[in-house]
């Protein structure tokens, strides 16, 4: 191009900008994208510049300005309203007028002569009433007709806000720079950063004992799961369970004959991934089920594990999806020392790989034909990320509202790449940080770094593969303590019940899994068990719920106390109408004490003035005044508190208040 030589201004260092825009960033509807850039060009000129954003529907370009900051780092943003695709790029351009402005001022505060400068500023202005037309361009002229008669205030009128915002409406973007890159944003329904998971076992619903309940028998604890809170009911897999090498009580490789195996060995000859297992009922059952559920607000999001086992009939079908040992005998799935006899992994690299994705992607497409819309997708890392970029691009591209949850505890970048590539929230090492250090530094990385922008979290205290060694010897303030980091540090929380409302704690020796694993056995729970922690789970979603602070993950703030034992954090609304201080003992054993250092200033609080703290846990009000407050933590009564602080008070008419 003939002008390319005359665009002085650079854009540099966009943020947020993922692996030089290869991957997008990720909002809900309704979250704001703040982007920065260094933006800047020769000399003492003025620079603008305008942030671009479109949804994929539209063809034409949205703008914002942007504002500059300090040495040289500009500012803009704008919000997502729609789901699907946006894209944003960046335009800066040399501001004559701004810059003769500049001057102006300059000369003007020196006493010099600005008969000719005004007169530069009259052809500026009469240059931009041609790039327009109508009332504007009248305007324009009038101002630039002031300017040269050069008389009385005209120097000052020159300096007007109400002139430059004239000019900055036609602003001779002939030789704007435009950044190279339009930079993608996936934008998911709100559900997609606030969310309360339940998981369980629909077969351990029947009151007998080894009596294999149905989906029927599991409505009856849709009521109790929506009594707690909850909004997304997640069940591991519902299909039929091969027979061939079925697991026992424990991870036995022999089973007895009425065991029922694990539901993540897939498939027999009653069907394979779009099959419902017998035993739970038919396929008009579990859309029942979804009914049921929605009626209570409640998504299901199924299990969706790609490995077959060695009953599926795709062993029979397609031979070479699969792997085939020297002395003809399928692979199955091990991780050293683990043996997994009743799994077989699928084979990716088979030359016949593009039917198998086709046939993979059918299968979320058959589930969401049945109402669900969440998939917790097993062990996404021990399968292509290629396939998985391509298959959720695939749903998503019909199918924006769908969810998918990438359960991958394995190395940071494998995690960090499968979300990069489309999971739309991700298991995380939460489940292993319990000390203070531990999880301020985890969550530092979480939200401080460009992670925030494609890595949404989702905090599981246990899961029924994982009983942490905390909630093994901690007792009930244990589950207590991690059920309220994960629901009030994350807006997207779950937990595997009802073996943690009822503090099922018991494990195989020397490992964080549960003895009697519901994996391997069919459970009957007393869902109404004295001591369960079901009440206290209603209170936390409910203050979840009422409290738009806890809605989202990126508003957490680590703040001081003198206590390693106790972690104490906030989160606050965008206008400071809700304002939450969380502090919580780490200690499951014996009662913390400590004082609290509260960040005054930054929440708006007159050091002079008291202020409420209420916390919603308990229930109790404090009446504070200062940044030191002192607290104490009895793990054995109630280990946390949940502080929603009134700035604010009245002097009058709040006795009832405080009653």
């Amino acid at each position: 191009m003939a002008s390319e030589g005359r665009q002085r201004v650079i854009i540099e260092r966009v943020k947020p900008e993922i692996d030089c825009g290869r991957f997008p960033i990720k909002r809900v509807i309704g979250e704001r994208v703040v982007v920065r850039a260094g933006i800047f060009t020769d000399g003492h000129d003025r620079v603008a510049a305008a942030l671009l954003y479109r949804h994929t529907d539209e063809s034409e370009w949205r703008e914002t300005r942007m504002k500059p900051l300090v040495n040289d780092e500009w500012e803009g943003a704008f919000t997502v309203e729609e789901k699907g695709i946006y894209y944003y790029t960046l335009q800066a351009w040399v501001d004559h007028f701004q810059t003769w402005q500049k001057d102006l001022q300059k000369k003007s505060d020196a006493r010099q002569d600005v008969t000719v400068d005004l007169l530069t500023g009259a052809q500026l202005i009469e240059q931009a009433a041609k790039r327009i037309s109508g009332a504007h361009a009248e305007q324009l002229n009038g101002w630039a007709e002031t300017l040269k008669k050069a008389e009385g205030k005209a120097s000052s009128k020159a300096l007007s806000e109400e002139l430059l915002s004239l000019m900055d409406a036609c602003a001779d973007r002939s030789l704007a720079t435009t950044y190279g890159k339009e930079l993608a944003v996936v934008v998911d329904r709100k559900k997609a950063l606030f969310s309360s998971w339940y998981e369980f076992f629909p077969r351990s619903l029947d009151s007998k004992e080894g009596k294999h309940s149905t989906l029927r028998d599991s409505e009856k604890a849709i009521t109790e799961i929506a009594r707690m809170g909850f909004d997304v009911i997640y069940l591991p897999p519902i299909h039929p369970i091969g027979e061939t090498n079925r697991k026992g009580k424990n991870n036995s490789p022999v089973s007895e004959p009425d065991e029922p195996g694990s539901p993540w060995a897939i498939g027999s000859k009653e069907g394979g991934h779009l099959s419902v297992n017998p035993m739970l009922g038919t396929m008009e059952d579990f859309e029942r089920f979804v009914k049921r559920a929605k009626d209570h607000q409640i998504d299901v999001a199924i299990d969706i594990a790609f490995q077959a086992s060695p009953d599926h009939p795709y062993v029979k079908e397609h031979p070479e999806w699969f792997k085939w040992r020297p002395d003809g005998t399928v692979q199955y799935a091990e991780n050293p020392p683990k043996k997994y006899q009743d799994v077989l992994p699928f084979n990716f690299e088979t030359d016949n790989w593009q039917a198998l994705w086709e046939e993979l992607k059918s299968v979320f497409l058959f589930w969401i034909e049945k109402g669900v819309h969440i998939f917790r997708v097993d062990n996404p890392h021990t399968k292509p990320i290629a396939f998985w970029e391509w298959v959720i691009t695939e749903i998503k591209r019909e199918h924006p509202d769908t969810i998918f949850l990438s359960e991958a505890f394995t190395r940071p970048k494998v995690m960090y790449r499968l979300a990069k590539v489309g999971f739309t929230q991700s298991y995380t090492y939460f489940t292993w940080r319990n000390a203070k250090p531990d999880l301020t530094e985890y969550l530092t990385e979480l939200l401080e770094t460009e992670v925030r922008e494609y890595f949404r979290p989702n905090f599981w205290p246990n899961t029924p593969d994982i009983l942490p060694e905390f909630l093994q010897f901690g007792g009930r303030p244990a589950f207590v303590i991690r059920l309220v980091l994960a629901a009030t540090l994350s807006s997207n929380y779950g937990i595997y019940g009802p073996a943690y409302e009822l503090i099922v704690h018991d494990a195989l020796d020397g490992k964080e899994e549960y003895l009697d694993s519901e994996k391997y056995e069919i459970k009957q729970w007393n869902w109404d068990r004295e001591g369960n922690l079901k009440d206290f789970i209603a209170r936390l979603n409910r203050i979840r719920k009422t409290n738009a602070a806890l809605q989202t993950t990126w508003n957490l703030k680590f703040y001081e106390t003198d206590n390693k034992n106790i972690l104490f954090y906030g989160k606050t609304s965008d206008d400071l109408s809700n304002v939450l201080l969380i502090a919580v003992t780490l200690d499951p054993f014996h009662i913390q004490s400590g004082t609290l250092k509260i960040p005054l200033e930054e929440l708006g609080i007159d050091p002079e003035q008291p202020f409420l703290a209420h916390d919603l846990l308990s229930g109790d009000k404090f009446m504070w005044q200062g940044e030191s407050n002192f607290i104490e933590l009895n793990p054995h009564v109630l280990p946390a508190h949940i502080f929603r602080l009134r700035t604010r008070m009245r002097r009058e008419k709040d006795f009832d208040y405080f009653m």
